[in-house]
């Protein structure tokens, strides 16, 4: 577990080609700059000799519109590394940007891609946070809107 300073995480980015498809976009996370904030997950480190079949495979997973983005990474014990993540910009084509977060939340409930529901991405996220120990707000309301809505749906089928 660790950290990077002046990064959050936002359901801003289109997802076309994994948890949604072009004309029904998936919403998945990126890193929005935000100086005040810090942006909790897991580094990975890589063996000398994978490393760079390793970095192949995150970039064609990634190549809906992100671009690497090398980052200090901090961890709980004082220690800190040079780490490589991935963030999308505006100036994508994928980038669908800021919206309210029920708006968020029909989108991803509907959406569906080659790497399965959208919903499963958001729900699965979600739980790794909390197993970590990570208060991440806006992917946890996300979640919760999106468990809201199972729950209907679950009692409306009669199950």
């Amino acid at each position: 577990m660790a950290w990077i300073k002046g990064w959050k995480r936002r359901f801003w980015q289109g997802s076309t080609d994994h948890r949604g498809v072009p004309g029904a976009p998936g919403r998945v996370v990126t890193l929005v700059a935000d100086p005040e904030s810090v942006c909790w997950g897991v580094v990975y480190g890589l063996c000398g000799g994978r490393a760079e079949s390793v970095i192949d495979q995150l970039d064609f997973r990634e190549r809906g519109g992100y671009r690497r983005l090398s980052v200090q990474a901090f961890f709980p014990n004082g220690a800190s590394v040079e780490a490589l993540s991935y963030f999308a910009s505006q100036d994508n084509e994928n980038y669908l940007g800021p919206a309210p977060l029920r708006e968020i939340a029909r989108q991803v409930r509907d959406a569906q891609g080659p790497s399965g529901g959208n919903p499963e991405y958001v729900r699965e996220l979600a739980e790794a946070m909390r197993t970590i120990g990570v208060q991440d707000d806006h992917l946890f309301e996300l979640d919760e809107l999106l468990s809201e809505h199972r729950a209907v749906n679950t009692i409306s089928r009669g199950l």
